[in-house]
């Protein structure tokens, strides 16, 4: 295993593309694997994040908000239960372990759960560069064979110079972007909840006062918004606009919570086309469009409390959508229709929040001309193997890797904490597999300024 190489002789076996958590569990697995061979049978490794340091939905780490997986599905625990990058690892090394276990508590806050990651990243941070955002990756073809890509990064204070990085597979984790309503637009009133944090915190430095902010959605982040605004501004009203009748509780119930065991994956990815979308229907309860049930009844009690006082902030407008916004010089009008009768009410707010979700970035969007490399069903669909591997075509003998956008494949766990440490440690084990059936070649790749 070898850091992030900038001289002329150095070829990766794998580039990650990005580093959340999915790729940064990969790296572990990775340098896990190096230590135990000793410089044996090591590969050479490399990942490449934009951001300057690692980070995870900063925007909605919300002061009490807590997971909403086990602290046992961690970045190595359902992989190897023995590695010393666990969570509870982590607790030890920060002087909490007992004061954790005295909690009785499966689901640490978020804010803990990003500490934990930020301290594993910084353990195997001679493997990443931050602040490399690839533009660009191209094949390198030698006699008829593309057996490495071409990595290209744009320099940060330097947008005209490019650094390219020779690599024989790729994995691509690059995550999920927000999703906004078509025609949507972002500005300083209208946020996506992605931004929650840091623009809530600016409204309060500026002074400027909050007479009302409406949310859009019916999911976690949109309940979670609701009650952060609801708490940060004592006197605005906070509208909750979605098309439920109302919140629908998450189902975490121990059967339905086997849909994210490694086992399922394996019953996805072998199952027919249609079963596929039956379970996948059957069970978006478990993760999509729901909200705790803790947080739905806290919101309830506030909305009573608050009838009760005469003093109602706390509005639910359910059955209904967003018609239309328009930003004035002082506010921002938005038009929401009450579905049932059609009746229209126009809010005169001072913030908009598109609490919308998150949708996975196309493979187009990085690897531009090596995705028509990729193979694809007659649903235009990736095909991806079980080891997560793309299927390329046949003169294709590098290999990309994705992590992440594989729902149609491999199920639910895709864009989820749940499966990521087993994830990762098939993908460490097909790299090091393929490694065998493709020796490396001789002549090393270049790592150069472009």
């Amino acid at each position: 295993m070898t850091t992030l190489q900038t001289g002329p002789d150095s070829i990766y076996d794998v580039l990650g593309i990005g580093f959340g958590p999915s790729n940064l569990a990969l790296a572990i697995a990775l340098h896990e694997h190096s230590v135990r061979s000793a410089g044996g049978d090591g590969l050479r490794v490399g990942f490449l994040e934009r951001q300057p340091r690692f980070g995870w939905h900063r925007g909605m780490l919300i002061d009490d908000a807590t997971m909403q997986v086990s602290f046992l599905k961690d970045l190595v625990t359902m992989r190897d239960p023995t590695s010393d990058f666990s969570f509870l690892c982590y607790l030890r090394d920060r002087g909490r372990l007992v004061d954790f276990l005295n909690l009785k508590t499966l689901f640490p806050l978020r804010i803990e759960f990003h500490d934990y990651f930020e301290w594993a990243a910084a353990r195997v941070a001679h493997l990443v560069e931050y602040s490399a955002e690839v533009v660009a990756v191209r094949p390198v073809t030698e006699d008829g064979e593309i057996r490495a890509y071409d990595v290209i990064t744009r320099t940060p204070g330097d947008p005209d110079r490019r650094t390219v990085r020779r690599a024989r597979s790729i994995c691509v984790a690059t995550g999920l972007e927000p999703h906004l309503p078509p025609g949507a637009a972002l500005s300083e009133r209208i946020w996506h909840n992605s931004q929650l944090l840091p623009r809530v915190e600016e409204v309060r430095r500026s002074g400027t006062p909050v007479r009302r902010a409406v949310v859009l959605g019916a999911g976690q982040s949109a309940a979670e918004a609701v009650d952060y605004l609801h708490r940060s501004f004592p006197d605005a009203e906070i509208c909750s606009v979605f098309a439920k009748y109302g919140y629908t509780p998450a189902d975490d119930s121990p059967f339905a919570n086997k849909i994210f065991d490694p086992e399922a994956v394996d019953l996805y990815y072998g199952a027919p086309r249609e079963v596929k979308r039956s379970l996948f229907d059957y069970h978006r309860s478990t993760n999509y469009s729901v909200v705790d049930m803790d947080l739905i009844e806290s919101l309830s009690r506030s909305m009573y409390q608050e009838k009760v006082q005469g003093q109602e902030r706390l509005r639910m407008m359910n059955v209904s959508r967003i018609r239309d916004v328009e930003t004035t010089a002082d506010d921002v009008r938005v038009t929401v229709e009450f579905l049932p009768t059609g009746e229209r009410e126009v809010l005169a707010s001072d913030l908009l929040v598109y609490a919308t979700g998150y949708q996975p970035q196309g493979i187009a969007d990085h690897l531009g001309e090596i995705g028509k490399l990729c193979l694809r069903d007659d649903e235009d669909a990736l095909e991806v193997g079980r080891d997560h591997r793309v299927a390329t075509a046949p003169n294709v003998t590098a290999d990309i890797y994705l992590q992440g956008g594989t729902e149609h494949t491999h199920g639910l766990t895709s864009t989820l904490l749940s499966t990521t440490a087993v994830r990762a440690g098939e993908i460490c084990a097909s790299l090091l597999a393929r490694r065998s059936l493709h020796p490396a070649n001789e002549a090393p790749g270049p790592t150069v300024d472009a």
